[in-house]
């Protein structure tokens, strides 16, 4: 899969985006309710709106936003004329921008309808994503992830048409989030990276998208976490998450997120606190066959033990992500979530049911795996 997206990042970027409105008649702005009253995007807005004839803000997309949510979101603006589209946020803004990008094209007869049933799409108008979180990499993603609620699970909506024109990784944007955002969008991000470097579709590509990522996560996720000030650790926290996203692009996420799917579709648990909760019970499950890449992942630690042997790095790389989480002070039991053995039966079932995902785990899983590893959570 190709990326093409121009990549804009440092502080201060948002000054410079004046040529990107240039000749722009209609422009959807999409955001939430977190963001549109932040300075520095309350004044980006005021700036495309002195620029472009026409704008149409919209500021109310939901957190872990269903096709409802879309669908209403779409009855409320005039999207047929718009010929820029950007979407400032987290990864459910992105997300319905990347699918807004697509439907609001001139003549186009694609709707969200078909885009569920699997249709893709051939066109798009040109879009500008800028994420706010450092976790999702959905700027990076061919997908975009909306909530099934009469599923009671999540489902991806998949088509590389809809990767943006440009992507800004602007640091100072993320400075608002609260410590438990930050923790919870980090570890989503090292998931992605993880998983895709271990999947058994993993690639060269994608291989070298997540090493690199990994490396500067390991190096600036806790020091993001610990002083919002640090605005080279919040760059390379956008970086690390642009490139799970790429990895993403080019490999697949496995195990921790068919399993945290059902968690955020139907019990509403944030995305990255359900993948904190798996990771390593998950992780623990596949790395008897994935020490060397474990090994590979370990090393880039920056207090790595480089005498242990693979087989030790791979056990020392799952005990470092247990002290992470904690140090993090994200949660690690499922009861923590109002979780209880009764919704066990729904998990397991509705983890499965996540074939796109699953088919993507490096080993064999059962049904009584998978339990197993919901079981270790109580």
């Amino acid at each position: 899969m190709h990326i093409n997206s121009t990549i804009l990042s440092g502080q201060g970027i948002l000054n410079d985006l004046h040529y990107l409105l240039e000749e722009r008649e209609h422009v959807l702005f999409i955001t939430d309710q977190n963001i549109v009253n932040l300075p520095l995007v309350s004044d980006f807005i005021k700036k495309v709106q002195d620029t472009v004839a026409v704008v149409t803000l919209v500021d109310d997309v939901p957190p872990e936003p269903s096709h409802h949510d879309v669908t209403n979101l779409l009855n409320k603006m005039k999207i047929s004329n718009a010929d820029l589209v950007i979407g400032v946020g987290g990864g459910s803004v992105l997300d319905v921008a990347k699918l807004v990008s697509v439907l609001c094209v001139k003549n186009s007869n694609v709707t969200l309808e078909l885009l569920l049933d699997g249709i893709k799409p051939t066109r798009r108008c040109t879009s500008i994503l800028i994420p706010t979180t450092a976790g999702t990499g959905s700027e990076a993603t061919p997908n975009a992830i909306l909530a099934i609620p009469e599923k009671c699970t999540k489902q991806g909506i998949i088509s590389p048409v809809m990767l943006p024109d440009y992507v800004c990784l602007v640091p100072e944007l993320t400075i608002s989030m609260p410590n438990h955002i930050a923790s919870s969008t980090g570890i989503d991000a090292l998931c992605h990276l993880i998983e895709c470097f271990t999947a058994n579709i993993s690639n060269a590509v994608g291989d070298n998208y997540a090493l690199i990522g990994i490396e500067k996560l390991f190096n600036s996720l806790e020091r993001s976490v610990k002083d919002k000030t640090d605005l080279e650790a919040k760059l390379n926290m956008l970086w690390a998450s642009y490139y799970g996203g790429a990895a993403i692009a080019h490999a697949g996420t496995h195990l921790v997120h068919a399993m945290s799917y059902p968690l955020g579709g139907k019990y509403h648990i944030p995305h990255g606190v359900a993948n904190a909760i798996l990771l390593v019970p998950c992780m623990t499950f596949i790395r008897d066959v994935a020490v060397d890449k474990f090994s590979q992942i370990y090393d880039l630690l920056p207090d790595a033990d480089l005498t242990l042997t693979k087989e030790e790095k791979s056990h020392a790389l799952v005990n470092y992500f247990r002290d992470l989480v904690k140090r993090l002070a994200l949660p690690s039991k499922l009861q923590e979530l109002n979780i209880s053995p009764d919704d066990l039966p729904y998990l397991v079932n509705a983890a499965l049911d996540v074939k796109r995902l699953m088919n993507n785990v490096p080993k064999k899983v059962s049904k009584h795996d998978v339990l197993a590893i919901y079981q270790s959570l109580l």
